[in-house]
């Protein structure tokens, strides 16, 4: 295996953090066909959330940045690199959610404190989302914001308006674009014309 930073080698300890990563990452390659930060290797993603006090069945990745007071339901999967910023007012994600890699949720911005030099403070409001709730990949979602349940929030969408129950939100800024209509375990997400 070539190994340019070489330096490294020499620093105490670094043959067996080596090791270990090496094996981590083989095992992981193996069962899941999966390669992730060193981070995500080594701590259990289901730890983290019961440390977190995030409810049953909750897992959160390592490389996620957690601020102030958030609270998770059961069943939700919080995906690599998100931020989940509760600072402000406090953060409510519900159960059985699927927050996607690279997902951004605020309760604060500091726009005016910004604008003004200092002088206003940041601004401040408390975000909610709902049970059955999926966000896609590198969506944000900002301050003050209340997404209802069972929503589809696409890819990319910049949320920054309430969402009512049962929506299918895209776009920069984001919009309801269709309904999720749901009948036992049939699920129909039908798109305005």
């Amino acid at each position: 295996m070539t190994y340019k930073d070489d330096w490294k080698r020499a620093l105490p300890g670094h043959a067996a953090m080596r090791e270990l990563h090496e094996s981590l990452r083989s095992e992981l390659a193996r069962r899941w066909q999966r390669s992730v930060p060193f981070a995500d290797e080594l701590f259990d993603r289901w730890e983290r959330a019961a440390f977190l006090g995030f409810g049953a069945e909750t897992s959160i990745y390592d490389s996620s940045l957690v601020l102030g007071d958030v609270r998770v339901g059961e069943h939700t999967w919080i995906g690599p690199f998100t931020v989940l910023d509760g600072s402000g007012g406090g953060l409510s994600i519900g159960s059985f959610c699927s927050i996607s890699a690279g997902v951004q949720i605020y309760t604060h911005d500091t726009v005016d404190w910004s604008l003004t030099g200092g002088v206003a403070p940041a601004r401040r409001a408390a975000v909610a989302i709902g049970d059955n709730t999926y966000v896609g990949p590198n969506a944000l979602i900002t301050r003050g914001v209340t997404v209802g349940r069972r929503c589809v929030i696409g890819a990319a969408a910049m949320v920054n308006r309430d969402v009512p129950d049962q929506s299918i939100v895209y776009g920069v800024p984001g919009k309801v674009v269709g309904r999720v209509l749901i009948d036992g375990s049939e699920v129909t997400l039908r798109y305005d014309d």
